[in-house]
């Protein structure tokens, strides 16, 4: 691999606010990437983390109290989705200190997403299960690394101040109503809000994730998602339905 420059920050336009300090990154001195098959836009590997392991960034902001979460959420910038394409992220559902563990209780609480672009043009994303092992330990997808399964896709885009999904117009909407889930599929009725924490790190994302019950949006929860490794393949788009 070759050292090259950190990516600008593209779309990811900062909104005019900062990032809480307790969860800004240093700026890579020595960042290293790569190419990717489906994108031009070359990514840095953070310096603050160990290959395969969460940073201390990630894993603050997924016990912070829910009230600097949220203002993460409020302060972050809009991802260059040029930059999530091919690319598998770490996932953590946030506890808040004083919440019930239900992510960990249910077995949830490390996942992976993913994003590809389809052949008609559009951005989908996806779900993988991991092995909940410990929080700070390796992720691991199942059944296997090379071949995880793949579930609750979803439509990646700009939040369109429009329609009925417009809570962050800074964010970006992963809108599993459009994912081609089934209709008996849980995951359909799941709407995602996603920023950049850091206007100078694209490896690091915070998502607040509601789920649509008729006309009406209720939250969720917070999730931390931080940048892994290169996809295995490229799904198969799921139809639309």
């Amino acid at each position: 691999m070759t050292d090259i420059a950190p990516p600008a920050s593209g779309a990811s336009a900062p909104n005019g606010r900062s990032a809480p300090a307790s969860f800004a990154a240093a700026p890579a001195a020595d960042a290293r990437g790569a190419e990717s098959a489906h994108s031009s836009v070359p990514l840095p590997v953070s310096p603050l983390r160990a290959p395969g392991l969460p940073s201390a960034e990630a894993l603050a902001l997924a016990r912070a109290p829910r009230r600097e979460i949220e203002l993460a959420v409020v302060r972050g910038t809009t991802p260059d989705i040029d930059a999530l394409i091919g690319w598998e992220f770490r996932g953590i559902n946030a506890t808040p200190p004083g919440a019930p563990p239900i992510a960990r209780l249910a077995g949830i609480q490390k996942f992976v997403k993913g994003m590809f672009r389809a052949d008609d043009g559009r951005v989908l994303g996806y779900n993988c299960p991991v092995v909940q092992n410990a929080l700070d330990g390796r992720w691991q997808t199942r059944p296997s690394d090379a071949e995880p399964r793949r579930f609750g896709f979803y439509t990646v885009a700009q939040v369109d101040p429009t329609r009925r999904d417009n809570e962050y117009l800074h964010a970006l909407l992963l809108d599993y109503g459009k994912g081609g889930n089934a209709a008996w599929d849980i995951t359909r009725g799941l709407r995602d809000y996603l920023v950049q924490v850091d206007a100078d790190n694209p490896d690091l994302l915070l998502g607040k994730a509601y789920a649509a019950v008729g006309p009406g949006r209720v939250p969720v929860g917070y999730f931390v998602l931080e940048r892994w490794r290169r996809a295995p393949g490229r799904p198969a788009a799921p139809s639309r339905r």
